[in-house]
């Protein structure tokens, strides 16, 4: 009798401290996160993972020096942690609660965060991290900020081999920016998500310079014009769907590779294609129209749509496999290479490459963009931040021209010299040192000063070094394209090629780790 008393004793002990918990900071701190138009770090959880599948670690953690009472006023530290599924599928996360401190990291809050990011990393499956955070828990002084330096650790090591992904619900300021800016994607909150190093009042107070903290932080900022965010939504509720469409495209890890749906090979050629780039190299078009006729049911997941337009990235899948997509966008700057498109191109080739998945590359591109501006920036160095990314990626390698192909950004758009495995071109593409137009006006320019009629004269020398020097057939002759094809095969074609590559194994001198220009 004694023994059943005391176990139910027990049992109530433990169902009350997991209700403290559970509770956060409280129902009025709760009403108080609702009203800022935010969820609580469990609500959250709730819509990320599957129903019933969340298993929390860690829930009794407390501060080193820990009390009854630090765990009313603390409970669970002030953040989240464990491990759920996704569509069946494991994922560790943490979510910090706003209603605790202020999600305040202190010396426990992140070594719950370190624990379930080594479990992730050692059972191979992708971290999820909701952030919500006032920053460092001053109370605890140079401890905070060293339990900082242990999550920034682990995000660096565990780089490359589990996917990383960060969701800013809330502030996000100081040094607790740099565990988003070293994951692998950024999903950011209009209206409630900022980010940066120091607030509006330290900036007026340095430089005179008056803005508000969505001006200088917020979602549209980063997403659009810094670059450190990958997404921008208009809703809790949708950056917590977006991930979730984000980690079917994703594989648990380095070990593994990307999720295939099984389905037939598309046989029907697709008439559409043939009328949506333009044969005419000054007329436009999206290339996005393209990127959405060839993958499977025209389903195209775009990463860092609103930055460096001019280029275009993504997820997809064609014939069932999963590939990113890289591409010119003609639309914006012609398509040219500039210091952003680079750094954008660059680093989703190396997630890819990281991470099996292949890469189909569409070519549309006048060449790296000119200008002082480009120039001190430093459009030397960027521009070889893709031309290593791409020659360092060993997964299977496919690229499409479909019309512009000028200059070295032509090679730097995986080229067949920088070891593209299957080079593809539309009877349209143009391949060559320059345009037709800026070379004939150098090779020629001579003939058509002399000549009593200079533009007829321009316009033919301008005809005769498109037919004889930037049709595909010169390249072809050369090697350097496996196969001009007709628009309308290229979904079939590229299917296939996917499916043939899918065993590429690639052997490289073995390093410590390689440079890449910065």
């Amino acid at each position: 009798m004694k023994d059943s008393q005391a176990l139910d004793r027990k049992l109530f002990e433990l169902q009350d401290r997991r209700r403290r918990v559970e509770l956060g900071g409280g129902d009025q701190r709760i009403l108080q996160q609702h009203e800022r138009g935010k969820l609580t770090a469990r609500e959250r959880l709730e819509l990320l993972l599957d129903p019933g599948s969340f298993r929390e670690l860690h829930a009794f953690a407390q501060t080193r020096h820990g009390s009854e009472r630090d765990l009313l006023e603390a409970p669970g530290e002030g953040v989240v942690t464990g491990y759920g599924a996704v569509d069946g599928r494991r994922v560790f996360v943490f979510a910090q609660d706003f209603t605790v401190f202020g999600g305040a990291l202190g010396e426990v809050h992140a070594q719950k965060i370190a624990r379930v990011m080594d479990l992730a990393a050692q059972t191979g499956a992708p971290l999820v991290g909701l952030n919500d955070s006032g920053g460092a828990r001053i109370q605890e002084g140079v401890v905070a900020l060293d339990g900082y330096g242990h999550v920034f650790y682990r995000n660096a090591v565990y780089s490359g081999v589990i996917p990383q992904i960060s969701v800013i619900l809330g502030p996000c300021a100081g040094g607790a920016v740099y565990s988003p800016a070293l994951t692998d994607f950024t999903v950011m909150v209009e209206g409630t998500s900022q980010m940066f190093i120091t607030g509006p009042k330290v900036i007026e107070s340095v430089t005179g310079e008056r803005m508000d903290q969505e001006g200088l932080g917020g979602a549209r900022i980063h997403a659009s014009v810094s670059g450190v965010a990958q997404f921008a939504v208009s809703s809790e509720e949708e950056a917590l769907a977006l991930v979730r469409r984000l980690l079917s495209f994703l594989p648990g890890s380095n070990r593994e590779t990307p999720p295939h749906w099984q389905r037939p090979l598309p046989t029907t050629p697709d008439e559409a294609l043939l009328t949506l780039v333009p044969a005419d190299g000054s007329r436009v078009y999206d290339v996005k129209e393209v990127i959405h006729r060839l993958l499977d049911d025209g389903d195209f997941l775009e990463v860092h749509a609103d930055f460096a337009r001019n280029a275009v990235i993504g997820f997809g899948r064609l014939g069932g496999r999963v590939c990113g997509v890289v591409a010119n966008q003609p639309k914006v700057l012609a398509g040219g290479l500039d210091i952003d498109a680079s750094d954008k191109m660059a680093r989703f080739i190396r997630f890819c490459d990281a991470f099996q998945i292949p890469l189909i590359t569409l070519v549309d591109v006048t060449g790296f963009i000119p200008g002082v501006k480009q120039e001190h920036g430093g459009i030397i160095r960027h521009g070889a931040k893709l031309l290593y990314a791409y020659s360092e990626a060993t997964v299977p390698r496919i690229t499409v021209i479909l019309r512009k192909a000028y200059g070295g950004a032509y090679v730097a758009m995986n080229s067949k010299a920088i070891g593209a495995d299957l080079v593809y071109a539309w009877p349209i593409a143009e391949i060559a040192v320059m345009g037709p137009e800026g070379a004939a006006n150098v090779i020629y320019a001579k003939d058509i000063a002399r000549s009593a009629h200079p533009e007829q004269v321009r316009q033919q020398r301008i005809a005769e070094y498109r037919e004889r020097f930037a049709n595909p057939y010169v390249a072809a002759a050369a090697g350097m394209v496996d196969d001009v094809i007709d628009p309308r095969d290229t979904r079939r074609v590229l299917a296939e090629a996917l499916a043939w590559l899918s065993g590429k194994q690639v052997q490289r001198p073995a390093r410590k780790h390689g440079n890449p220009p910065q």
